[in-house]
């Protein structure tokens, strides 16, 4: 059973339904899980061969309507979210600088049924001391329609290097603080590559047009039944574009609904209930 499937099923015995009921809106607990799920694996660090890291303390910004709705709720909602971060961080072997934290914020420019995830990683006291004042920093999450702080690596975890590789931020560096190492040398130049990422999965785009939905005939098939047969069409270019094709429940770019729209590298498009990346890269 899956990670997302476990949580799902942990809150429905809570509280004796409470959750069920505070959750009639469009923002749903298992899509902000699925979020936090993305921003681990967005967010992963190589320290080494047997060692990841990913951020443990979250910020989930909701919108004014939605966050007075679940504020009751956000210390258990909280802990809930904390241990499906832990679960999935187990599945994927990664690992923490401290412990797993979700916050739940308002945020005055998100409409209701919106959600913005941030994060960072932030070590504890005793891995500072151990490892020195070093950690990588997270990127801010996108808007999502819809609507971890975790405990240190467990027993047996692979130890830490004994000198972590160069150029790593500050371990409290501020949410959303997207910082990386730079290369070891110049990037190579060539033509431009376009790719989706779909729950974890690569699809590239080797045509000037992909199409995706739920039927068997479009390029990408995405079972999902928010998504329409055709749902939308990306257009790879300068800029890259994607376009609504008439679909049943529309299309949410980098947290804005719309038909059409110019994508950037690590756009977010949302369909149904499916997050999308964009990706493109010269190579």
């Amino acid at each position: 059973m899956g990670v997302l499937k476990k949580f799902e099923q942990r809150l429905e015995g809570l509280v004796n339904g409470t959750f069920a009921k505070v959750f009639k809106s469009e923002v749903q607990p298992v899509e902000i899980a699925g979020a936090l799920q993305r921003e681990c694996d967005n967010n992963a660090t190589i320290w080494n061969r047997d060692r990841t890291v990913v951020p443990n303390d979250f910020i989930v910004e909701l919108s004014t309507p939605d966050f007075e709705r679940l504020s009751p709720y956000s210390g258990q909602l909280g802990d809930e979210l904390a241990g499906m971060v832990r679960d999935y961080a187990k599945q994927q072997r990664y690992t923490f600088m401290g412990p797993i934290k979700v916050h739940l914020e308002k945020a005055d420019d998100l409409d209701t049924g919106l959600y913005r995830v941030r994060s960072r990683t932030l070590a504890s006291s005793s891995n500072q001391q151990a490892q020195g004042p070093s950690a990588p920093a997270g990127r801010p999450g996108g808007a999502a329609p819809g609507g971890g702080y975790g405990y240190p690596p467990a027993a047996g975890a692979p130890p830490m290097p004994a000198s972590p590789p160069p150029a790593q931020p500050p371990a409290s560096a501020p949410y959303g603080g997207a910082q990386q190492r730079p290369p070891a040398g110049p990037m190579p130049s060539g033509r431009m590559r376009y790719w989706v990422e779909i729950n974890g999965n690569r699809h590239q785009i080797s045509r000037p047009t992909l199409v995706m939905g739920r039927s068997t005939e479009a390029d990408v098939r995405i079972d999902d039944p928010g998504v329409s047969r055709r749902h939308c069409e990306i257009r790879t270019g300068t800029p890259s574009t994607i376009q609504d094709l008439g679909s049943t429940n529309g299309i949410v770019v980098d947290g804005q609904h719309t038909t059409r729209a110019t994508l950037r590298d690590g756009s977010r498009i949302v369909v149904g209930s499916t997050t999308i990346i964009y990706r493109q890269a010269e190579g």
